[in-house]
């Protein structure tokens, strides 16, 4: 086993702890509350199915696609910043 600046303890806990932390940000990007009915963008009929599927829903699909594009990938970020993570 090799040893380096920690524990394989603390290696757990800081993976447990970046995946945590973006589960936690992947529920608070969800919708919450009642549907629309129709698309805030461009007025489209949201339909049933995705209401039902996506309580909170705002966007029609094309629109929601056209807004995560914009958004870009969320990158993940170095919580400890030890050198070893950031050599990657």
């Amino acid at each position: 086993m090799a040893k380096g600046f920690g524990s394989e303890d603390a290696a757990q806990d800081e993976i447990e702890g970046a995946v945590g932390d973006a589960v936690r940000r992947a529920q608070d990007a969800l919708p919450h509350g009642v549907s629309r009915t129709r698309c805030e963008e461009c007025d489209a009929v949201i339909p049933e199915g995705r209401r039902n599927a996506l309580p909170g829903v705002r966007l029609c699909v094309q629109c929601q696609e056209i807004q995560d594009q914009a958004q870009g990938p969320q990158s993940a970020y170095n919580r400890r910043g030890s050198k070893d993570s950031q050599l990657r």
